[in-house]
């Protein structure tokens, strides 16, 4: 039986009391009486985001919105000083009314005071628009945080002319990838089957999600976190392999190193996200036919399984008094056949909707010519369909993901492996948890 979105994901209930400023910031912001604007009182929201198409969107918002208007200001990406940014904002009381926050940064968020609740706004009918596994993403305590936007389950991209004339079939495991990484390295001793990134840990933590690690747990009044557990170790022994015998490759993302290797064809795969169609076929559209794409390999070839390597939501600040106006154009662009065609259209992407009404939209405006015109949003469905549940983002995320990136460059230098780094992220993450005052309960 395949894993599914509509399995509910555990311990999430006892949040409200691990996350110390929930209670209070129930009170805070606009309430579910803010206006959402009217002819008579018209609203101008702010809104602040760093992915592509943002502007087009807030553009076709604005010419068919009389009463709620929207100014877009464009901000680095949250890895280049977004989340900073957006940070020093809330503290200063200045922060714009609707933000876009990553998945595994909307915890830290709540933990720290920033966001406003909306399960005023998120009702039944609401949540229904919505993957499952996305609405329990976005709550925390019982509490809806966040609009969801996208999924990003995981994709393996590949070269089809390189995998067809050395007859090496998409492996569909992850014992079959490692075959199939020998195979192309034989075959072409300076080519390898994909990359393992070592500046991004969401990444590698989309491999232990995958496997079905859980990294945080909720109690009745504290955290716990195990980066260490039976999922994430015989993830990291696996990598380990992987780097150790020069199976893949260890270029950065997006580097220079990457995007050569792509073009010269020395990397003939990509483990990435729904997203990642868009990026791909911008980087080497003169490859254009050659690639297509299938489920990541999974442990078990009768139990297709997933992690997600990013997703993005829409917030609301705390400081926001707009907040019904805030909500109604966050599920705009969530939710509305314009929003989705607009974002598309100005930027390539190929993310997933988060509301499966939105698929067949989606499907219709991506150009799937670059890889042949495959069906990648039903190829997408189904592997949000088989995200593995029960991941729940942690309050420190920003800690976790510093100290197991510093391990990550470690380790394909040499000087580290995945194991010393899963354990150096684990107690980097219990040490913040504690300086931040929440209770930790540490397996460890």
């Amino acid at each position: 039986m395949s894993r599914s979105w509509s399995r509910p994901f555990h311990a999430v209930a006892g949040a409200a009391t691990a996350l110390a400023a929930l209670a209070a910031l129930t009170a805070c912001g606009g309430g579910a009486d803010a206006p959402a604007g009217s002819a008579d009182a018209p609203v101008t929201l702010t809104f602040w985001a760093w992915t592509k198409g943002s502007k087009e969107v807030v553009d076709a918002f604005n010419a068919s919105h009389d009463t709620i208007k929207v100014k877009f200001e464009e901000i680095p990406s949250g890895g280049l000083g977004g989340y900073p940014k957006i940070a020093n904002a809330v503290k200063a009381g200045i922060a714009p009314d609707v933000l876009s926050i990553e998945y595994p940064q909307l915890s830290q968020f709540v933990s720290q005071g920033s966001l406003q609740d909306l399960s005023g706004y998120v009702t039944d009918d609401i949540e229904k628009k919505f993957l499952p596994g996305a609405i329990q993403l976005t709550t925390l305590g019982g509490r809806n945080w966040a609009i969801p936007f996208d999924a990003s389950p995981q994709v393996f991209y590949y070269r089809t002319d390189f995998f067809q004339r050395h007859h090496i079939a998409p492996p569909r495991t992850w014992a079959e990838f490692r075959a199939a990484a020998r195979r192309v390295k034989q075959v072409s001793p300076k080519t390898r089957i994909a990359t393992f990134f070592p500046d991004d840990p969401t990444f590698f933590q989309a491999m232990v999600w995958q496997a079905g690690a859980r990294w945080f747990r909720t109690g009745e009044d504290a955290w716990g976190v195990d980066t260490t557990d039976p999922a994430s170790l015989k993830t990291a022994t696996y990598w380990q392999g992987l780097i150790d015998d020069e199976l893949v490759s260890t270029a950065s993302s997006f580097s220079p190193e990457w995007t050569s290797s792509l073009k010269q064809g020395t990397t003939v795969g990509y483990l990435g996200a729904s997203w990642s169609a868009g990026v791909l076929a911008g980087i080497v559209p003169e490859e254009k036919g050659k690639w297509a794409a299938v489920p990541v390999p999974s442990w078990d070839a009768a139990e297709p399984a997933s992690g997600m390597i990013g997703g993005s939501t829409f917030a609301v600040s705390r400081t926001s008094e707009k907040t019904a106006a805030a909500v109604e154009f966050a599920l705009w662009m969530s939710t509305s056949e314009a929003g989705i065609k607009a974002r598309i259209g100005a930027s390539t992407s190929s993310a997933l909707p988060a509301s499966p009404a939105m698929v067949p939209v989606a499907r219709k405006a991506f150009d799937t010519s670059f890889y042949g015109g495959q069906d990648l949003y039903g190829l997408y469905a189904k592997a949000g369909a088989s995200i593995s549940p029960g991941w729940v983002w942690g309050p420190s995320t920003g800690a976790t993901n510093a100290a197991l990136g510093d391990d990550l460059g470690a380790v394909v230098g040499g000087a580290s492996t995945l194991r010393h780094a899963l354990k150096t992220a684990h107690d980097a993450t219990v040490t913040d948890l504690k300086k931040r005052g929440l209770k930790v309960e540490d397996p460890s």
